[in-house]
């Protein structure tokens, strides 16, 4: 059987697609959101999956070994932008896409447990907005902050400051009933393209125009990443789902 794998455009994701053409995987290009609830209709079989959605679809899916999409200390492509200090964002708007599933979420768990505000409500970015959220190659072409909005934060970096820990924003998932051959596969193309993928990227002369970020941006970006689940990543998403239950109904939407 041909395994079908989600394929997320972000910079982060490219090198674990490295080697997946070669062994006839075939790839889907899709967002976030999408390819969750892709995997969850069994549409295709695998990739990687925002966290919270894994919280969610957990008897509809299955662990790709520890494979996993983290930031170490800072995060580089979740940021939120504002016209106030974020401590000052009570009652405020905040613009989101439709691609930010865990992004959302750690927003609100920053902004409600570590920063006690409550935003009025979460709009299109259609909408009016003090701040708002961009996520993935859209955050890294942003990087610098945006135009008329002097605060920026990096999610991943407060994370970091509030709780000493890594924060893991999307896991590596299967459907259930992928057979554990086809794993086996996916699992080996995964650590290939941890290896060959990241030192293809590491070592690229040319400039990412689509990012505006010059070879060694790159690799200080990969640098910070992580994709493996160890003793801190694991607790890292034992504790984001506690504070997500913490969080419980508190999260209000516009």
């Amino acid at each position: 059987m041909t395994i079908k794998v989600g394929r997320i455009s972000d910079l982060e994701c490219e090198p674990l697609y490295f080697d997946m053409a070669r062994r006839g995987i075939e790839m889907y290009a899709m967002g976030p959101s999408q390819l969750a609830a892709a995997v969850a209709a069994g549409e295709i079989d695998a990739g990687p999956v925002p966290l919270v959605d894994c919280f969610r679809l957990k008897d509809r899916i299955q662990p790709v070994s520890g494979f996993c999409l983290a930031c170490a200390r800072r995060a580089g492509n979740i940021f939120l932008y504002s016209k106030h200090p974020i401590e000052q964002l009570n009652d405020a708007r905040i613009g989101i896409t439709d691609e930010t599933s865990t992004p959302l979420r750690l927003l609100q768990v920053l902004l409600s447990l570590k920063y006690q505000v409550q935003p009025e409500a979460y709009a299109t970015l259609q909408e009016p907005y003090d701040a708002f959220l961009l996520s993935g190659n859209r955050a890294l072409r942003q990087r610098w902050g945006a135009h008329g909005y002097p605060h920026t934060y990096d999610l991943g970096e407060e994370w970091y400051r509030w709780t000493d820990l890594p924060f893991v924003y999307a896991r590596w998932i299967a459907h259930r009933d992928l057979a554990p051959r086809d794993v086996a596969v996916l699992e080996d193309a995964l650590y290939v393209g941890m290896e060959d993928g990241m030192d293809a990227l590491y070592h690229q002369s040319e400039p990412r125009n689509d990012l505006r970020m010059r070879p060694r941006d790159v690799v200080e970006y990969l640098d910070g990443l992580r994709y493996f689940i160890g003793m801190s990543e694991q607790k890292a998403i034992d504790q984001f789902r506690q504070y997500l239950d913490q969080l419980g109904g508190r999260a209000r939407f516009g």
